[in-house]
């Protein structure tokens, strides 16, 4: 391993990865950074739009409680009925039901 000229030490370089004030999406598909805002008792994924409760440890540290459900129902009725029209389509170009 080089040696870092700078003299910085393990935790140090560690520090800077940290993510304070961030939680991470639960969607396994998805697994993005989301950015609440101080004290929000909500927060959207950016990326796939799913909408997570908050509870705050401290003013700095969101944690997830869980999901808002109606939200997120919606969401995989939309993904449900485009993943299942394909195959219904799929079942009768190859004379199925």
């Amino acid at each position: 391993m080089a040696i870092d000229e700078k003299k910085t030490s393990a935790a140090e370089t560690l520090r800077k990865t940290r993510s304070f004030g961030k939680v991470r999406c639960h969607n396994p598909s998805c697994m993005g950074r989301i950015q609440p805002a101080p004290g929000a008792d909500h927060a959207k994924c950016p990326t796939c739009g799913m909408e997570y409760r908050l509870f705050w440890v401290n003013p700095t540290l969101p944690r997830i409680r869980g999901p808002v459900w109606d939200v997120n129902r919606e969401i995989a009725k939309k993904t449900f009925a485009g993943k299942g029209g394909a195959a219904t389509l799929k079942a009768e170009s190859k004379g199925g039901k």
